[in-house]
């Protein structure tokens, strides 16, 4: 056995509703003994992400769940600390699906969870996680494909301080479009206006939001990116125009629901509209565009490396700080791509 113990978060209970402190237990375990063909990795920095919570359900998705006393799953930026695989040194910086924990042992392939190099001279590593990470890929792949901006239109961006639609928003301004950046509270509002420069900040908080939602898009609304749904979607739906492009990226306000929700079945009213207003609202999962990997890294560098893109981090120290911080995600808590720091 190698010296050390791997400290591991795994998933204790499945939650009802919101995730709760006592779904999640922290525990050691000794670090396995490489085989050939494999590396050890220390976890530097952890990506917390939304689509975890549904990795914590045991209801069919997209990706297998959790299983009860298994390491949450999760991206991380790590450092090979002991390689037995030729083309992995010691030292090497690596990106890869390897979960809540301090250490990893991988063979750097496994469909689940290859591993990336990591470039330090780019961007901070932190960076390979967020703007130019599966967040940033998710904006970029999205909003290219299915939103497919053109110069003049109104691109609405929910969620739009976060990761992901921060990148959508720049994007949409860089593509000519007129961006109306949608967050939650004073800050994050002021951050998108004086920082990211989009055309019009709204607060989704405000008592009259779906009011200054119309006011700020007089000619309707020719693409919306979903994060949210909730009361952003039922603000947005009312001015989209004819042939309006939706990329369905996230429902982070439907998360923690459970079985039907409440009021009157809305499915009739939104099927009319997508047909009579031939709208496309698509939902896509980032692995869809995978083929694309190559030029999205291209383009965002290029663009972080000459100024026309900003990023914003929510760095959290700690491993044992995971559970709570993730917990504070799914309510809007954090500000910037929200990662935690293992180690040095």
């Amino acid at each position: 056995m190698l010296n050390g113990m791997n400290r591991q978060i795994i998933l204790a209970s499945r939650p009802s509703g919101e995730p709760k402190p006592e779904n999640f237990r922290l525990v050691e375990t000794a670090i396995p003994e490489l085989n050939d063909g494999q590396v050890l990795l220390q976890t530097l920095f952890l990506s917390l992400d939304p689509y975890m919570r549904g990795r914590m359900s045991a209801s069919k998705s997209y990706a297998q769940p959790v299983e009860i006393g298994g390491v949450m799953e999760g991206g991380a930026v790590s450092r090979v600390v002991l390689s037995r695989r030729p083309g992995f040194e010691v030292g090497d910086i690596v990106q890869g699906r390897t979960g809540w924990q301090s250490h990893a042992v991988s063979d750097g392939t496994a469909t689940s969870a290859p591993l990336q190099r990591v470039d330090p001279t780019i961007a901070p590593i932190s960076t390979a996680l967020g703007v130019l990470g599966m967040p940033g890929m998710t904006a970029y792949t999205g909003l290219l494909n299915i939103g497919q901006p053109k110069a003049g239109e109104t691109l609405v961006v929910a969620a739009a301080s976060g990761p992901v639609g921060s990148l959508v928003a720049q994007i949409g301004r860089l593509k000519g479009c007129r961006v109306v950046g949608i967050a939650g509270g004073a800050d994050k509002v002021r951050y998108l206006r004086e920082e990211l420069g989009v055309d019009v900040a709204l607060d989704h908080k405000a008592p009259d939001f779906a009011a200054q939602l119309a006011a700020a898009c007089p000619k309707g609304i020719d693409i919306y990116f979903e994060n949210v749904g909730g009361h952003v979607w039922e603000a947005v739906f009312p001015l989209l125009n004819d042939f309006a492009r939706v990329p369905v990226c996230g429902l982070i306000a439907h998360y923690n629901d459970e079985g039907a929700l409440p009021g009157p079945d809305r499915l009739p009213m939104t099927m009319r509209a997508v047909l009579s207003r031939r709208l496309t609202l698509r939902g896509f999962i980032v692995s869809d565009f995978a083929a694309q990997a190559a030029d999205f890294r291209r383009d965002v560098a290029a663009w972080l490396h000459a100024g026309k893109i900003k990023y914003k981090e929510d760095i959290v120290h700690g491993l044992e700080k995971a559970p709570e911080a993730f917990i504070g995600l799914l309510k809007g808590q954090n500000f910037g791509k929200l990662v935690v720091k293992v180690a040095d």
